[in-house]
């Protein structure tokens, strides 16, 4: 049964529910919902209570049923109880992680997504931001040369006469930070992707915005704009000897954040995770795919792991009506390609590492047969 009855709603009872702003003309109730635990209820459910932020998930409970005689008028009033279990789609989590996620969140504090690439820390930045009502704002700090790029960055156009101007362009940092300003009700998520692929020197121009300082220089109005306490910062950053063109956190960078470490979603956990994605994918052809990449990552022969859009992305292939389903040998091509070709060298050449990897396809596949 999908729709809750009166007598569901009993006074005291707690309920799972999303609020958003009630625009009924005179309404003395500030949110209004229409569904509790995902059921639909028989009457409109509203509340005034100062705790409830919109479009956040959050436990309520019952304390009034008005006009319950009537299928056409009333309301159910509810109070805000606790928030609602912090979940995240799409992404795994170890649970130690989870619940230090939950209260570095909760605190305001800024985060650091330390792990391999493709472990999904963009997709859980993302997806947090969705779980708490937030504005995701991506900027990848890769394109960031100076520091003033944080904010803004110089564009040549052509003037009506065909002459060169230089704007100043505000970046998607910078149009947040104004929009969250203007706006208190507007909770915004910065997510800094490749942050240590950005200079030292110009990392610094964000110490201000990290620190108890929460200020940035604006570099168009040439003014210190302050940063609202309802705009968080999470950064992702890869290590390791196998990345190029990356550059060492120093001790005072690092210690404007709180570090959270990530890495790949167990085997049968990224199971579970395509299962979702590709429903129509038979369970054994997603296992082989992730018993394959499970053991690249493990394997001590190859430095770089195996993002999990490696997986995701054969899953597509096999999916797709030209694959049938994915047969054993269809498994093999769609790796060759999904796998292999994230990884330096031939692989025909078992001297390099995309060879290693092939090796180690095969090997798993025939184990798996």
């Amino acid at each position: 049964m999908n729709r809750l009855t009166l007598d569901d709603l009993a006074p005291g009872r707690t309920f799972e529910t999303i609020f958003f702003a009630n625009d009924a003309p005179g309404s003395r109730f500030r949110w209004r919902a229409t569904q509790l635990d995902g059921r639909r209820a028989p009457k409109v459910v509203l509340s005034d209570d100062a705790r409830i932020q919109e479009g956040v998930p959050c436990v309520v409970r019952v304390v009034h049923v008005g006009k319950p005689e009537s299928e056409t008028h009333g309301h159910v009033e509810v109070v805000w109880d606790r928030a609602a279990s912090f979940r995240v789609e799409g992404v795994w989590l170890d649970p130690s992680v989870a619940r230090k996620l939950e209260v570095l969140l909760d605190s305001g504090l800024n985060i650091l997504l330390d792990g391999p690439q493709g472990c999904g820390k963009t997709t859980l930045a993302r997806a947090v931001a969705t779980q708490l009502g937030m504005e995701f704002v991506f900027f990848n700090c890769g394109a960031v040369v100076e520091a003033s790029d944080f904010f803004a960055t110089i564009q040549v156009r052509a003037s009506e006469s065909g002459a060169p101007v230089t704007d100043f362009v505000k970046t998607e940092i910078l149009e947040a930070i104004e929009r969250a300003s203007s706006d208190p009700s507007r909770r915004v998520l910065v997510f800094l992707d490749e942050l240590n692929r950005c200079p030292e020197p110009a990392r610094n121009a964000l110490m201000p915005a990290l620190d108890s300082t929460r200020r940035v220089f604006h570099p168009i109005e040439n003014r210190f704009l302050a940063i609202p306490d309802h705009v968080q910062f999470v950064a992702a950053i890869n290590r390791g000897r196998q990345f190029s063109a990356t550059f060492g956190l120093d001790a005072a960078q690092l210690d404007r954040f709180a570090p959270l470490r990530m890495t790949y979603p167990p085997p049968e956990e990224e199971v579970k995770i395509l299962r979702r994605r590709h429903p129509s994918l038979a369970a054994k052809v997603v296992e082989r795919v992730v018993a394959v990449a499970d053991a690249v990552r493990r394997s001590p022969e190859i430095a770089t792991g195996l993002s999990v859009r490696a997986t995701d992305e054969a899953c597509v292939y096999l999916a797709h009506p030209r694959f049938g389903g994915g047969t054993d040998d269809q498994i093999r091509d769609v790796l060759r390609t999904s796998f292999c070709l994230r990884f330096d060298g031939d692989a025909d050449d078992v001297t390099t590492d995309a060879g290693a990897v092939w090796t180690i396809v095969e090997q798993t596949l025939r184990l798996a047969e």
